[in-house]
């Protein structure tokens, strides 16, 4: 008679310091969530920033210490809808959106929706997909945006009527520019660890100190700035393109 007991497979760990930066960012939008309700909107401003800080370490942490996996690529996508779709969108709402009533929720509703289909796309095509590029804005810098605006805004108090209009404007058309084809260089072709001119040095010294001077408005035009560069991208395109072939139906 065999009186062994059935061996149980052995339960899997997960790694802990990559996903210990992605639920700082997780945590870090939660709270912007909580500070808007309390009406700390530019606290809540600051914490979207610093969910996009942990965000960007997370996934450079894993691959420098060889601890990627599966269960971390779900967990930053997950922690990602949070932060950089349902924060944003509940911040903005709280902060401008609510005076237009039912318009208002279905425009945040309309973020966090572009955010998750903007999420699923990339998911699905990360293996096929040009690593120096990203198709459509990513989500981070969409969430900059959104941060950068309200933690501006607050300062100069209520939100007019019309205000709020171009606000949703604004939001709607940042939504509409996650799911676009644009593409957004993604800085991944870097070399961080070789040598740079000595100039590059002064320059990030410069920036860093213009930052530190009023830290949301910069934020907010740098992030603008990067969001105009897709669409200004794909015009530049297309117009060289259209030049070449004017030039080639010329010849012939």
């Amino acid at each position: 008679m065999n009186n062994k007991l059935p061996e149980h497979p052995r339960a899997r760990g997960v790694y802990l310091l990559p996903n210990l930066f992605t639920t700082g960012s997780l945590f870090a939008g939660f709270y912007a969530i909580v500070a808007a309700m309390l009406g700390n909107f530019e606290n809540a401003s600051f914490a979207i920033f610093i969910a996009m800080a942990l965000d960007s370490l997370d996934g450079r942490v894993a691959r420098i210490t060889n601890t990627t996996s599966a269960f971390g690529a779900e967990y930053d996508s997950l922690s990602d809808m949070v932060s950089f779709g349902v924060a944003p969108a509940l911040v903005l709402y709280s902060w401008a959106l609510m005076g237009l009533g039912k318009v208002g929720w279905l425009v945040a509703f309309v973020y966090t929706a572009t955010t998750a289909l903007r999420l699923a796309r990339f998911n699905s095509q990360l293996a096929d997909a040009d690593k120096r590029y990203f198709k459509g804005l990513p989500c981070p810098a969409a969430a900059g945006v959104v941060a950068g605006l309200v933690g501006m805004g607050f300062g100069y108090g209520m939100i007019s009527s019309i205000g709020s209009i171009i606000i949703a404007s604004l939001s709607v058309c940042v939504s509409l520019l996650m799911v676009s084809r644009f593409p957004y260089y993604s800085f991944k072709d870097l070399d961080l660890k070789g040598k740079v001119p000595f100039i590059t040095v002064v320059v990030l010294v410069l920036a860093l100190v213009a930052i530190s001077l009023d830290p949301l408005k910069i934020l907010f035009g740098l992030f603008l700035l990067y969001a105009l560069s897709g669409p200004a991208w794909w015009v530049w395109r297309w117009y060289r393109l259209k030049k070449i072939k004017s030039i080639q139906a010329k010849e012939n």
